[in-house]
């Protein structure tokens, strides 16, 4: 019975989705409620979540990955009532919209009934889908919102009490039904169903034929290989664990044949598919939130993100190959060349895509034309198209892939509800902004650490929807640019998913791997490196950003790409030849002079890069 209803359920969302975008959307409260309710309630049925057993005990690791990958087949009693309580709030909202409306201001003990429920209701479903760490937010969010009066300093603000706090979070699009939970319901969704039509059809397989083709006959070619591909599925994934697990099934084991230690294969595909969300066009849906959020067309965004993105796969691709280097790796010249003839019409889609948003069509309008022509391209060859059992597993993988979006964005909705409320984004700003005394650079650790920590425990979305709104106002006051200062917190939010101790790329990647998942996690953060640099790099170099003139914008570009290479030579330890300790620093040094734009500090970052790579 279960595995009909989450077929079932998982169909009907297919399906609202594809009526909205590409027939005749709803409001947004309709919308985002019967988004949010589809996914509720596959969630609780055990579709897409991180536990096993729905949250009656502690699941084991095994069981764990079973319930992410496999269909469920049960369900306890409590997830039957979650989910019969939640087509009951969100219901509720949907046949009352214009009721509550017109009652606005002055909720009835349903409504407040409901409300409670609904916040309780979604705080289960990330504690399930994404586990305790955004919950523990979400409480303490709404406890600060109560405690107001009782709290010391910045801190204090009037108070609010349960009632207005449900009204505020329940009844209005400031709390759960959000600008968050908006973009989860109007794009993300969507573009989650694409990727698993592509990924259904063969797609993943060809990007990785096709990276193999670009860089397989290279020195450590399979581990560029892996970069590439991960990159180019990570811009359509939403999630960097999920692409670890799509490509790196594949990657890991190639990588690991070419001859490189089990955890540094898994390291490379960690932090690949970690960068896949930095990479446009889809930027794993992070440029359709942060567009979104900031009003900056989204075309804006996904050009202005492109060389810093592609200062990332430098680093990375240059890290591996001075690793394969020290290795003592030499360029095989026979790339395995799978056929890709009767596959490349899976590419179609994605110049559909890109062609409609850089046109100006909105992302949800793009995106169903997106899924309309990857249908219809899957189903013109035999060896792409799905029978009924590949369409079932097509909705199912679209579901399971955007429950623990939809999850975080609407507890993260939560969260900025009560930072609406209480005014705390402002308060947050201000303490950046005494404790840097006004020192950008220092403003940017303490900003970039924040991001770090929030992304340990949170989804990258929710992570930088928090963080965009208690952080970017203190950078944006310091001088930064708004889309320098949002992308600088995105990155770091990112980059979480690598960084030790909490690092669930590295940790996914290591079960493929069979490597240890510490020493993993501290080998993908050295690969990473780049992302700390970069967002240093083009907060203080806006011409990484396409601001300014040509001239600039290429001096800029070189001397970026002379750092990061300086950064991957000094984390693995070889350039022409093995590094001795004192290079290593030298050119880590001039790595971190060249973040600063300026003559002196990219002299001195070049003549580093003269003294280690010119001597004999």
């Amino acid at each position: 019975m279960v595995r009909a209803l989450t077929l079932g359920v998982a169909l009907a969302a297919a399906a609202f989705h594809l009526y909205a975008a590409g027939v005749a959307p709803f409001t947004a409260l309709v919308q985002r409620p019967v988004h949010l309710g589809l996914m509720a309630v596959l969630g609780f049925l055990g579709v897409g979540i991180a536990r096993a057993d729905s949250g009656d005990g502690e699941a084991s690791e095994e069981e764990s990955h079973a319930a992410v990958v496999a269909p469920p087949t049960r369900a306890s009693w409590l997830s039957w009532l979650l989910v019969i309580l939640t087509v009951a709030v969100c219901a509720y909202l949907v046949t009352e919209n214009q009721e509550l409306v017109q009652r606005s201001g002055s909720p009835t003990p349903v409504d407040l009934v409901a409300g409670a429920l609904a916040i309780l209701l979604v705080m289960e479903l990330a504690r399930r889908a994404t586990g305790w760490g955004l919950v523990v937010v979400c409480v303490m969010a709404l406890a600060y919102a109560m405690a107001g009066p009782y709290l010391p300093g910045f801190l204090a603000h009037r108070g609010y009490g349960p009632t207005r706090l449900v009204e505020h979070l329940y009844l209005s699009t400031e709390g759960i039904w959000g600008v968050p939970l908006g973009v989860s319901a109007d794009f993300v969704y969507l573009f989650v169903l694409f990727g698993a039509v592509l990924e259904m059809a063969g797609g993943g397989a060809l990007l990785i034929a096709l990276a193999n083709r670009v860089a397989g006959n290279t020195r450590g070619g399979a581990a560029k290989t892996a970069a590439v591909a991960s990159a180019f599925m990570g811009s359509l994934s939403g999630s960097a664990v999920a692409n670890v697990v799509t490509t790196g099934t594949f990657t890991i084991p190639m990588m690991k044949r070419a001859g490189f230690k089990p955890f540094f294969a898994a390291a490379i595909e960690a932090a690949a598919s970690t960068g896949g969300q930095l990479m446009p066009p889809i930027m794993g849906a992070g440029a359709f939130i942060l567009a979104t959020w900031t009003n900056i067309p989204y075309v804006t965004v996904a050009a202005t993100a492109v060389i810093p993105a592609l200062l990332y796969y430098v680093a990375l691709l240059a890290a591996i190959h001075f690793r394969a280097g020290r290795m003592g790796m030499a360029p095989t010249g026979t790339g395995e060349k799978e056929p890709v003839r009767d596959r490349l019409h899976l590419l179609f889609p994605l110049v559909v895509i890109v062609l409609l948003l850089g046109a100006g069509r909105s992302p949800m309008r793009a995106a169903f034309w997106g899924v309309a022509s990857a249908l219809f391209m899957a189903l013109l060859r035999p060896s792409t198209r799905p029978d009924g059992a590949g369409v079932a597993r097509i909705v199912e993988a679209a579901g399971r892939g955007a429950v623990q979006v939809a999850a975080a964005c609407a507890a993260a909705g939560i969260v900025v509800g009560v930072a609406s409320l209480t005014g705390i984004g402002l308060r947050m700003s201000e303490l950046i902004i005494t404790l840097s005394q006004g020192h950008l650079l220092i403003a940017l650790l303490l900003t970039g650490a924040g991001s770090i920590v929030l992304g340990m425990g949170l989804p990258t979305t929710a992570a930088y929807v928090v963080l965009a709104a208690l952080g970017a106002p203190a950078l944006v006051n310091l001088g930064v640019p708004l889309l320098a200062a949002h992308l600088f917190i995105f990155y770091f939010g990112c980059i979480s998913n690598v960084t030790p101790p909490v690092s669930l790329a590295a940790f996914a990647a290591a079960g493929i791997a069979g490597s240890p998942p510490v020493k993993t996690a501290f080998a993908a953060a050295v690969l990473a490196g780049a992302g700390f640099l970069v967002p240093f790099m083009f907060v203080y170099g806006p011409p990484l950003l396409l601001q300014g003139s040509p001239g600039a914008i290429v001096l800029a570009v070189v001397t970026a790409v002379g750092g990061v290479t300086m950064l991957a030579a000094a984390a693995m330890g070889f350039g022409r030849r093995v590094l001795f300790p004192w290079e290593r620093v030298i050119l880590g040094v001039g790595s971190l002079a060249l973040v600063f734009p300026g003559i002196v500090t990219d002299g001195i970052g070049l003549v580093a890069l003269a003294v280690v790579f010119l001597r004999r």
